[in-house]
């Protein structure tokens, strides 16, 4: 059985053309895999916290050695490391958000990024991603077009997944946009031209 964690971080609720297509590439990936388990995660909703010093802090202290109150400020980072770490496909909802990720998904990257859990250093000191063997699919939404032309240099979503999520070890990475949604010319067969894109690997 294949287990897909799929991320949302729009705040538009039904609305949000990252949200739509996001589900349009889970409903993909159940076609080709029909024994699947969805585990549907809204950044925005539950409200991820951004990283505090004394949170940080327990990062780096041994599970043995950690206080009652540090094992509960970072429960949340475990499970959501957790979740990572058994999801086979990940399917992250990005709108693009003047020029960048939501702070929502960018909290998230925040509690999976642990040293010597979700990334290491090897002798040389170079380090080393160690959530490996998934592929992940990006549902990217944006109201001009950041692909190509003159946008493409403003756009910081796609780059930075592709780098970030890259030094965790998740390399395997595919970008399906939804752009151009506030274009005239372009903003009504957006949405539809994105999912007629969408190619499960």
């Amino acid at each position: 059985m294949k287990r897909v964690l799929h991320l949302k971080s729009s705040l538009l609720g039904k609305d949000s053309y990252s949200i739509k297509l996001g589900d349009a590439i889970v409903e993909k990936i159940k076609e080709k895999y029909p024994d699947v388990n969805i585990e549907e995660l809204n950044l925005v909703e539950i409200e991820i916290p951004h990283l505090t010093p004394s949170v940080l802090q327990s990062f780096f202290i041994p599970a043995d050695k950690l206080t009652e109150e540090q094992r509960k400020s970072i429960r949340l980072s475990n499970q959501l490391v957790s979740q990572v770490l058994a999801a086979d496909i990940i399917v992250i909802g990005a709108p693009l958000i003047n020029f960048t990720i939501h702070s929502s998904l960018k909290a998230w990257i925040d509690h999976i990024t642990r040293r010597g859990i979700t990334f290491g250093y090897d002798e040389n000191g170079l380090p080393f991603g160690m959530i490996t063997g998934k592929k992940v699919y990006v549902a990217m939404s944006s109201g001009g077009i950041y692909s190509e032309g003159p946008g493409k240099a403003n756009d910081f979503v796609a780059p930075y997944l592709k780098a970030f999520l890259g030094f965790l070890g998740m390399t395997d990475l595919t970008v399906f946009r939804a752009e151009g949604l506030h274009v005239p010319s372009v903003k009504e067969f957006a949405l539809q031209k994105a999912i007629e894109g969408i190619k499960i690997d």
